[in-house]
């Protein structure tokens, strides 16, 4: 077997397999899905979001951040309020969104995909960007997972021209079956293809996307676009049961965080159930401060942050908390790769197939409160792209969408698979619960008595009655180290699919 992907569409994932069959690597496969997913996830990801991705190639593991930037180096003051926009999960479950020009931030994914394939890649760009401008130029069926995100990111995509049109072209919301078609973006991606992210920074997409996005009261101005650039990040490397976790380093926060709860876990005892994971959860929440956020821009904080000491004291205590990629090619080589828009901004920036993201109006994003990153600063993330690694060989990629719902899930991935011993298949479908604001929230399948006895102990839980997106959507690939055989696992909340290259 050449490799497998894991994605969260069923032609994302085909798009990188394909490229495994014609003999590409890890990177280049994930580069061609992460293109097509432009066009077929394109609410959730594109040439406005930002991301990052995890490399791992000849035993060394590299972070390429290409996350949005905060804008404002250019000066220009802000004309427009952000709009919040209620998003509903379900009956009982609704996220507030702030979205608008103002919510827009400076997009990554143009500067980091071309880093990436000239860093570790093969393939030339040309070549990758051909599924991608197949499926927006042609169309593709809406399938029931993108129907549901349609669906409830409606309310945003109804707000502003241009998406409203796209998502709505005969004057209703596209559904299931339904083929959509974003001509605009095929252009784009042939454009990228034939002279990579210099048009998306200093050319004219970035023309069009500042004067567009400032002329509206937004911040993104042609030197935040110019300035921008993709920087490579030595992991975090945390231990747990036996095997090396690598996973998102500071400025991004989602990283550092499951690595602080694994080390948790690893204190609690062998076996980390509901209520084991509840307490690290709560406690990595209750690091996560004002004081938290700014020392992400410091300069080893890690270090600090994940003491060992320190790790013995807060277990002891308690004893008495997008879109995404996952490749792995037949050499043993990866790249998992997360890409988000947020909720996306609701601004579709006319003639250029970018629609932007709305990092400035996610309030997870800004705990200091919205516009109070300085200009140029990584907008800190919940993204977390990792891997996992015993005696030196991958053994598990992975990745989730999800908001602030991306660590937990990702930490009870990691944990079924590397812990308990879970195909990887399993370890993705098996319900999740998240620890936030008092609230345990449940999927259905949970222990039932292990959430009778967090109740007891007063804490709030809210059981759902099934699987839902609200809990994040995983995609994840693992190796056995022993046998060489390769395997995947699609999230059924998101739509994934795992596609094998033979």
């Amino acid at each position: 077997m050449r490799g497998v992907v894991a994605a969260g569409h069923p032609l994302t994932a085909e798009a990188g397999a394909a490229v495994l069959r014609d003999g590409g690597n890890a990177v280049d496969a994930a580069v061609c899905a992460v293109l097509a997913s432009f066009a077929v996830e394109s609410p959730l990801t594109g040439f406005g979001a930002g991301g990052h991705m995890m490399v791992h190639e000849g035993g060394e593991t590299t972070l390429i951040d290409f996350f949005v930037a905060a804008p404002g180096l250019d000066g220009i003051e802000r004309a427009a309020e952000l709009v919040p926009v209620p998003v509903r999960f379900d009956a009982e479950t609704t996220q507030t969104f702030y979205v608008g020009p103002a919510s827009c931030g400076v997009p990554g994914t143009a500067a980091g995909l071309a880093h990436a394939l000239e860093r570790f890649g093969t393939r030339p760009l040309s070549e990758l960007v051909g599924p991608g401008v197949r499926l927006a130029r042609e169309g593709a069926p809406v399938n029931r997972g993108q129907a549901y995100i349609l669906d409830i990111l409606a309310p945003i995509h109804e707000r502003m021209p241009g998406t409203r049109e796209l998502y709505a072209p005969h004057g209703r919301p596209l559904g299931e079956g339904d083929l959509f078609r974003f001509p605009e973006l095929a252009e784009a991606l042939e454009r990228y293809g034939a002279e990579g992210p210099e048009p998306f920074y200093r050319g004219e997409v970035a023309a069009a996307i500042s004067d567009f996005v400032v002329g509206n009261g937004g911040l993104v101005g042609p030197g935040d676009l110019a300035s921008y650039e993709a920087i490579e990040r030595k992991p975090i490397d945390t231990p747990f049961r036996g095997s090396e976790v690598l996973t998102n380093p500071p400025p991004s926060s989602g990283g550092i965080l499951i690595a602080y709860t694994l080390g948790l876990l690893e204190r609690f005892g062998s076996q980390s159930g509901p209520e084991q994971l509840v307490l690290a959860m709560e406690a990595a929440n209750s690091r996560r401060d004002l004081a938290f956020a700014e020392s992400l821009y410091e300069e080893g904080m890690e270090v600090g942050f994940l003491d060992p000491i320190g790790l013995d004291l807060a277990a002891a205590d308690l004893l008495g908390s997008t879109t995404h990629i996952s490749v792995l090619d037949a050499a043993g080589n990866c790249a998992t790769v997360t890409c988000s828009n947020g909720s996306g901004s609701g601004v579709l920036v006319p003639g250029t197939g970018v629609i932007l993201n709305n990092m400035l109006g996610e309030e997870d994003l800004n705990p200091a409160g919205f516009h109070a990153i300085a200009p140029g600063r990584r907008v800190p993330s919940m993204m977390a792209p990792t891997v996992v690694l015993r005696d030196g060989e991958i053994v598990l990629a992975l990745g989730s969408a999800g908001s602030n719902r991306i660590r937990s899930a990702i930490l009870q991935t990691v944990v079924r698979a590397v812990e308990q011993g879970y195909p990887v298949e399993a370890a993705v479908e098996a319900p999740r619960l998240h620890f936030e604001q008092g609230i345990v929230q449940a999927e259905k399948g949970v222990d039932p008595d292990a959430l009778d006895r967090i109740e007891e102990r007063g804490w709030e839980v809210a059981r759902w009655p099934s699987l839902n997106l609200f809990f994040g959507g995983v995609q994840a690939v693992s190796r056995d180290p022993a046998t060489g055989e390769l395997s995947g696992g699609g999230d059924p909340r998101r739509g994934g699919a795992v596609a094998y290259a033979d």
